[in-house]
């Protein structure tokens, strides 16, 4: 089955940086639309990025752009997310996703295979 393992999280001033990793198995993951959302206390869970199975294609939260970048390594069945700029109010858990789809969506009920999440806090 397919399984999403996210790495990377942790604690980090604001103003820095962090890495997110996402191991993809049990899937074609080239045929794959990877996304990241995440899930501040209190709140839904809201989108990030997502990027494209293969042209680079990608989209990004309003809130994000400019600081954060999402890339692939179809090679590594593995999706980043580079954090930077960091704030307090990028503290949430931040989740993983995937649907087999050509369309870069950000709506969070278009996947249907997700991680079980890592923690990212931004202390002020």
């Amino acid at each position: 089955q397919v399984q999403l393992v996210e790495s990377g999280g942790g604690l980090v001033q604001a103003g820095g940086s962090l890495r997110l990793s996402c191991a993809a198995s049990g899937l074609t993951f080239s045929t794959y639309t990877m996304a990241w959302f995440r899930q501040a206390p209190g709140k839904e869970r809201e989108f990030v990025a997502a990027i494209s199975r293969r042209d680079g294609r990608t989209n990004y939260a309003d809130s994000v752009k400019g600081r954060f970048t999402i890339s692939r390594d179809n090679a590594e069945n593995s999706v980043y997310l580079q954090m930077n700029s960091l704030k307090s109010e990028d503290t949430a858990v931040y989740y993983c996703a995937a649907r087999e789809t050509i369309v870069v969506y950000t709506n969070i009920n278009k996947y249907n295979c997700w991680g079980q999440g890592t923690q990212v806090t931004v202390s002020s």
